[in-house]
C-alpha cells in the first residue's frame, strides 16, 4: 500500500511539473501588455491583421533554452590556431568539394553576375552551416519572440528583427510559424537574419521565390549578392601574410576591423611586404588596409587585410572568422584544382 501511495504521489508531482513546463513554454504572448503594444504598432505602421497577430502570438513559444544560450557567459576567446582547427577540417573541405561539384553552374553564374569567386561563397556556407547541414532547429518566431520580449539587454534589436521577419513572411507568402533557424533567428544555409534576408536574399533561379532554406541556387546568389552589395572587388586580393619589424605596429595590430591606414603608412612603420604579393600594382601602397596578429601555438603571424577581407567581416564581425573563410575557400579551391588535373 505504501508503495502504491508513493507511486501515486510521484505521478501527481511529475504531472504538475510537466504542466508547469508546458504552461511556461506556451505562455500566451498575445495577452501581455508589451506584446499588445507591439501588435498595435504593427497594425498601425504595417497594416497587419490584428486577429492574425493575436493568433500568431498565442502560438509563439517562449524557449528557456534560447535565453540560456544567449545569456551563457562567453567561453575564453579562442586563439587563431584553435579557431582554425575547427573550420579547416578534412570533412568540411570534402563537403565543400561536393557542394561545389553539385552547384558548379550556379556558382559560375553568381561569379559572372556579382564578381564573387565560387570558393568564397562555398566557404561561407561551410563555416556557417556545413553547407546546410546545421542550419538551426528553432522556429524563427519562437526565437525572435523570446528574445524580443524576454531578453531585455537586446530586446530593441530583436523586436526590429521580429518585425522584419513578419514582413518577409508576408511578402514571400510563407507561414511564419513554419520557418526554422538558429536560437538567435538566423535562417537558412547562409544564416541570414530577417533584415539581411529582406535586403540581400534574391531569387536566383527565377522561380519567383527567395528560398534560402532549401534552394541552393538561391542560397548561392544571395550570399554573392550580400558580398557584392558590401563592396566586394572582383579578382582582388583578400588578405596577405606579411612580416613585421620593430615595435611601432604592435599597437595597431587587431585594433580595428576598419581599414584605417594605407599599405604605405604601415610599411613606414615596419611592415614588410613581398612585392610579388602586390601583383605588380604600382599603386598598391595607396590601398587601404588593416593589420591583424593571429596567435599560433608557438608564436604569432601577421596578416594584412584588404577591402575584400573587410567585406567578409561584414558577414561576421570577426578577424578569425574572415581568415577562416579565406583559408577554407583556398583549401577547397586547391583540392578542386588537384582533382581536375587528375581527370
Amino acid at each position: 500500500m505504501m508503495l502504491r501511495i508513493m507511486l501515486l504521489r510521484m505521478t501527481v508531482v511529475l504531472g504538475l511539473t510537466a504542466l508547469a513546463l508546458y504552461g511556461s513554454a506556451h505562455a500566451d504572448y498575445a495577452s501581455r501588455a508589451d506584446v499588445v503594444e507591439y501588435m498595435d504598432e504593427l497594425v498601425a505602421e504595417h497594416e497587419f491583421s490584428r486577429d492574425e497577430l493575436q493568433a500568431l502570438f498565442r502560438s509563439a513559444e517562449k524557449k528557456q533554452s534560447i535565453l540560456d544560450a544567449i545569456a551563457r557567459p562567453a567561453e575564453r576567446s579562442l586563439k587563431w590556431h584553435e579557431y582554425r582547427r575547427i573550420f579547416l577540417q578534412e570533412r568540411r573541405i570534402e563537403q565543400g568539394l561536393e557542394f561545389w561539384e553539385n552547384n558548379a553552374s550556379g556558382l559560375a553564374d553568381a561569379e559572372a553576375r556579382f564578381g564573387v569567386a565560387p570558393e568564397y561563397v562555398v566557404a561561407i556556407l561551410g563555416v556557417e552551416t556545413r553547407y546546410g547541414r546545421v542550419a538551426g532547429s528553432y522556429r524563427v518566431v519562437d526565437a525572435l519572440s523570446t528574445l524580443a520580449f524576454d531578453y531585455p539587454p537586446r530586446a530593441e534589436f530583436f523586436r526590429r528583427e521580429l518585425t522584419q521577419y513578419l514582413l518577409l513572411a508576408r511578402e514571400e507568402g510563407k507561414n511564419p510559424l513554419h520557418l526554422k533557424g538558429s536560437y538567435a533567428g538566423a535562417m537558412g544555409y547562409g544564416q541570414f537574419i530577417p533584415s539581411s534576408y529582406r535586403a540581400y536574399a534574391i531569387d536566383f533561379d527565377g522561380d519567383g521565390l527567395r528560398d534560402i532554406w532549401g534552394n541552393e541556387t538561391d542560397v548561392i546568389g544571395s550570399v554573392a549578392n550580400y558580398f557584392s552589395r558590401h563592396g566586394w572587388q572582383n579578382n582582388d586580393e583578400v588578405v596577405l601574410q606579411v612580416k613585421v619589424e620593430g615595435d611601432q605596429l604592435a599597437g595597431l595590430a587587431n585594433s580595428s576591423l576598419n581599414l584605417k591606414h594605407t599599405v604605405g603608412e604601415l610599411q613606414s612603420l615596419g611592415l614588410k611586404l613581398d612585392l610579388k604579393q602586390t601583383g605588380g600594382d604600382a599603386d598598391f601602397a595607396s590601398r587601404k588596409a588593416a593589420l591583424f596578429r593571429m596567435e599560433l601555438e608557438d608564436g604569432s603571424e601577421y596578416w594584412l587585410g584588404l577591402n575584400n577581407f573587410y567585406v567578409i567581416t561584414r558577414y561576421n564581425r570577426s578577424r578569425l572568422y574572415a581568415l577562416a573563410v579565406y583559408q577554407l575557400g583556398q583549401a577547397i579551391k586547391a583540392r578542386r584544382e588537384q582533382l581536375t588535373a587528375l581527370r
